[in-house]
């Protein structure tokens, strides 16, 4: 398995525990990454923390990867089932599939953009 592919789903397996430490390690400093709460995107890993922070103080997300594939430009894209709940447990929203596009910079996640899944 290419070692891009497991690095990704390490960070699944972490951002789903919430151990953010351990995803901000496999993100490069300067990492571009989607804001999917507010739109646009946040930059460097710092501010990814904030971002994931907030997040998790209002909802509950769990993003499971289903498929990965490489575009012919490198970038990787994981298809995953995403599901949102309260901090209750309540559902958000149903669970639907999304893709996650990663671009990697000397073994680290360099930038993250999400696209409906086709």
């Amino acid at each position: 398995m290419d070692d891009d592919i497991k690095i990704l789903q390490h960070i699944y397996e972490r951002f789903n525990k919430r151990d953010i430490d351990a995803v901000l390690s496999a993100l490069a400093e300067d990492v571009v990454w989607a804001n999917g709460m507010d739109g646009g995107h946040v930059y460097g890993r710092e501010a990814v923390r904030e971002y994931w922070t907030r997040q998790w103080s209002m909802i509950d997300p769990h993003v499971e990867p289903v498929g990965f594939h490489r575009t012919a430009d490198g970038a990787i894209i994981a298809d995953v089932q995403q599901s949102v709940r309260d901090l209750q447990g309540q559902p958000l929203q149903g669970q639907k599939t999304v893709g996650h596009v990663f671009r990697f910079r000397d073994g680290k996640v360099a930038r993250f953009d999400i696209r409906d899944a086709a």
